[in-house]
């Protein structure tokens, strides 16, 4: 039987790695060259997609706690499953900047508190 807490756990870690991947793969990258470079916008989509998976692993009573729309990063991994053709390299580029500082606080914060 599954221990959810250590599951939760392992999961959210899962999460961070996966940030810190995006994070080292666009480090010297403008949105011009995130765009003309497929092997690096695939790596980025990948890494999206373990966050949204792991995330959907992670007890909701843990993920309450702390005030941020998970369902996001759920609705962005079915995204890149499912709709992956519609996907706008432009918006992933600015979620990069914008989203995943927030994001990236946001699991530190649930593993500080929880664990």
């Amino acid at each position: 039987m599954k221990d959810h807490h250590i599951e939760s756990k392992k999961r959210l870690e899962h999460i961070l790695s996966a940030i810190e991947n995006i994070e080292k793969f666009v480090k010297n990258e403008t949105v011009e060259t995130f765009i003309m470079n497929e092997l690096l916008y695939q790596a980025v989509l990948y890494n999206f997609s373990v966050i949204g998976e792991a995330i959907i692993q992670v007890e909701n009573e843990k993920l309450n706690k702390v005030d941020y729309p998970w369902y996001k990063l759920r609705s962005f991994r079915n995204m890149i499953a499912h709709e992956y053709f519609n996907i706008e390299l432009r918006a992933v580029w600015l979620t990069i900047k914008n989203n995943l500082p927030e994001l990236k606080s946001a699991i530190n914060n649930v593993l500080i508190n929880e664990f």
